[in-house]
């Protein structure tokens, strides 16, 4: 990779065309992906991408002027201290609020591009050229505000915040919370149970290992294979897999870990204040993100909680 200040005024107008083509293939792209569920934003995108269309045009028209047909490859990945934005294939899916501040992000690089690129310039013309193409990107920024009141008004960007936050719920809270809840709790008769049975906190972590990772598993798979999405609207599948099975392991594990201290007492204490440490992280999501009255969300997975762990003992210590 080269420094910023060893280019050629050449080299950072063939960067600077470079950097537009890539821009808009980005809001393009982004635009593509919206499309089907967030129209205005995507619109938005597309504006956005004409603009920087525009933007390409004039720089070729002033290189062409200037240094002639010829265009060396000059990309931001070779140059230093410039933000690596990854393919928007990489980034699927796309949330709203992540491409929004991707979007002010290129913006607000390519402003600072250009205003470091005129104060270096010691060419009166060429200062001049990368000055007026820094006003341009303040003149783009304020005409993408433009383009998002055009398009984004408070109503439908108020709506498009709604149908986001349903569907990371449907496609990452209600996975991840049927995983935790099964993890913790499922797990808890087994591991105690054993802890009990044997009164050896090694054989209860083996045993807790042994059903958090298998119930991690077999959830993932039944979440996946549950539906795949088109119709529910809850993503990709092996997404909601993923989650479901890790978080199932996780809640699992939480209460099986203590097991590695040597002293049975001092673990089976430790797993205890593990155990009501889950099942309040469940109590607290299933009020912040499913609409739960906080003492209900509380007693109800207490209750549940209280019961597993009561047939663990219950059956080790028989």
């Amino acid at each position: 990779m080269r420094n910023f200040s060893d280019l050629t005024e050449r080299e950072i107008l063939a960067l600077a065309i470079a950097n537009e083509e890539e821009d808009g293939r980005i809001y393009v792209d982004i635009a593509e992906g919206l499309r089907g569920e967030y129209p205005g934003s995507a619109q938005m995108f597309t504006d956005m991408a004409a603009e920087e269309g525009d933007h390409r045009r004039r720089l070729l028209d002033l290189y062409r002027e200037k240094y002639g047909e010829h265009i060396p490859l000059v990309r931001r990945q070779d140059v230093r201290g410039f933000i690596h934005h990854k393919p928007v294939w990489q980034i699927q899916p796309l949330q709203l609020d992540a491409v929004r501040d991707l979007a002010e992000s290129m913006e607000v690089e390519t402003q600072q591009f250009y205003r470091r690129a005129a104060a270096r310039s010691e060419d009166v013309s060429i200062r001049k050229l990368l000055g007026d193409l820094a006003e341009a990107e303040v003149r783009h920024e304020h005409m993408a505000e433009g383009i998002r009141e055009k398009n984004l008004p408070e109503g439908v960007r108020a709506d498009e915040d709604e149908h986001a936050k349903r569907s990371f719920i449907l496609r990452v809270i209600q996975p991840g919370l049927a995983g935790l809840m099964d993890g913790s709790v499922s797990t808890l008769a087994p591991v105690f149970a054993a802890a009990f049975a044997t009164g050896r906190s090694w054989d209860a972590f083996l045993i807790g290992l042994a059903a958090s990772v298998g119930a991690g598993i077999s959830m993932g798979f039944a979440e996946a294979l549950s539906d795949n999405g088109s119709l529910t609207g809850r993503g990709a599948p092996w997404i909601r897999g993923l989650i479901c099975g890790l978080m199932t392991t996780a809640g699992g594990i939480g209460h099986t870990l203590p097991f590695l201290i040597p002293s049975f007492l001092t673990a089976v204490i430790v797993a205890g204040v593990v155990v009501v440490v889950e099942l309040a992280a469940i109590s607290w999501i299933r009020w912040k993100y499913m609409d739960t009255p906080p003492i209900s969300a509380a007693l109800q997975v207490a209750f549940g909680g209280a019961l597993v762990f009561a047939t663990g003992v219950l059956i080790g210590s028989s």
